[in-house]
């Protein structure tokens, strides 16, 4: 958690830290955005010149209906204190001193993080945040930091107090007016995020969904949640109320919660645990929440039933497998090529059949591939490869042997026709013999008989 203060005060003593976080350079320092800094006196006035502000424009149709427009505009996220001066002529939005610093849980490569303000409606709720300087007419906006090769999801809450309150209707209907070069002076109020913002790991493993949160006063009137989205469906796995301290559920320990830790441990994975798992942190008159897609994945094992070099007479047939098991999800590609070597180094794929998926006892699949072989010389020297493509794989897994064929051995086919005309001959020597002893036989019993 010290390791963005690192960043900022080594700015400050002309030396970088070499770690995780490097907030080097002007842009660097800028990703502490929506921080509302606690002690800010301490540090330099930063800004951070690229965010995206995800402006709406509502309306009620003829309908009834209401109908929302969003418009892109370009924003400034700049941190120093009340009173300062806009470093760019683009919408400013000034986060001053809070007891939330997001700065913390910061990590990774500046140029690895987008940022996203967008308003914030309370839908309805109208009351003052508990915090000197605050009122009930407050405007609030989100601040989203995504780390773009997922290493965290942060959210936290700007509150601003407008010059004149807004009368009668929801906030979302007659949204304060912002005009380019406007400054909104701001104070972070809350913060949710998670290191978990996808996942994905093999059957019966028990992983951590990570959920985190950090409020800017003390004893807030909090209630978190988990839920499952599955299949249109909403599952609540677990709920807390620090106004109450009612607990439903089970994964999260209550005492941790109290230091903002709402992580959730999941039991032994099962097919029914994919899903979208919710996290959810309630103090009114906010609601924040991170969706953590949850996928399971294992890896297919693969193998043939021949050895790397497979030695056939020529005519010889032999029926090759090849094996894809225990993997998931059911999505695989299994094919057979042929490479020759000499006169086409181009892989040819081949025509096989192939098994039926079959379900294992683990909810894992397999199937089979067959390759037919009847060989002729012409074929010696021949690699045949197996290859199995899977999404758990980052590259197809390959299996090959070489063929060897061999003429048809003469010396057996010589032995073969040598015994076939001692078999003729013995035949032909012992059947008269045994008709001659037949006839024999007839005529004594017809003189013992005396016919």
């Amino acid at each position: 958690m010290l390791l963005g203060y690192m960043a900022v005060f080594g700015r400050l003593w002309a030396g970088c830290p070499h770690g995780k976080i490097t907030f080097c350079t002007f842009a660097g320092l800028v990703l502490a955005l929506c921080l509302g800094v606690s002690g800010s006196q301490t540090l330099p006035d930063v800004h951070w010149p690229h965010c995206r502000f995800m402006d709406e424009k509502v309306h009620v149709n003829k309908e009834g209906h209401i109908e929302t427009e969003y418009i892109q505009r370009k924003a400034v996220v700049q941190f120093g204190k009340d009173g300062d001066s806009a470093l760019h002529p683009a919408i400013t939005f000034l986060v001053t001193g809070s007891e939330v610093d997001m700065r913390h849980y910061l990590e990774g490569s500046e140029n690895m993080i987008q940022c996203e303000i967008r308003r914030y409606s309370t839908g309805g709720i109208v009351m003052r945040w508990p915090v000197a300087g605050a009122q009930e007419y407050d405007v609030w906006f989100t601040c989203t930091l995504r780390h773009t090769q997922g290493l965290f999801v942060i959210t936290t809450f700007l509150r601003h107090t407008p010059a004149t309150p807004a009368q009668g209707k929801l906030d979302f209907l007659q949204w304060m007016k912002i005009s380019d070069g406007d400054l909104l002076t701001t104070s972070a109020a809350m913060v949710i995020l998670t290191r978990t913002p996808s996942v994905e790991v093999g059957f019966s493993k028990e992983p951590e969904l990570h959920c985190q949160f950090a409020v800017d006063h003390k004893l807030p009137k909090a209630t978190v949640e988990w839920k499952l989205q599955r299949h249109g469906k909403h599952i609540k796995l677990f709920s807390y109320s620090s106004l109450t301290g009612k607990t439903e559920g089970s994964g999260v320990t209550v005492k941790a919660i109290e230091g903002g830790n709402a992580s959730l441990k999941l039991q032994p994975v099962r097919k029914r645990s994919e899903g979208t798992y919710v996290c959810s942190v309630k103090i009114p008159p906010l609601n924040g929440s991170h969706n953590i897609p949850f996928s399971i994945s294992e890896q297919p094992r693969v193998s043939l039933n021949v050895p790397n070099t497979l030695a056939m007479a020529a005519g010889q047939d032999k029926k090759v497998i090849c094996d894809a098991e225990s993997y998931y999800p059911l999505d695989v590609n299994i094919e057979w090529y042929l490479e020759r070597h000499r006169e086409n180094p181009m892989p040819s794929f081949l025509n096989v059949r192939h098994s039926s998926h079959r379900l294992n006892q683990d909810g894992t699949y397999s199937i089979s591939a067959f390759l037919y072989l009847e060989p002729g010389l012409e074929n010696s020297g021949y690699q045949y490869t197996c290859s199995v493509s899977h999404k758990s794989l980052l590259n197809p897994i390959n299996k090959s042997f070489f063929l060897v064929v061999t003429e048809t051995d003469s010396t057996m086919w010589y032995f073969a026709v040598f015994g076939f005309i001692i078999s003729m001959l013995l035949i032909m020597h012992y059947i008269p013999r045994i008709f001659a002893g037949r006839k024999s036989a007839k005529r004594y019993m017809s003189s013992c008989l005396g016919v």
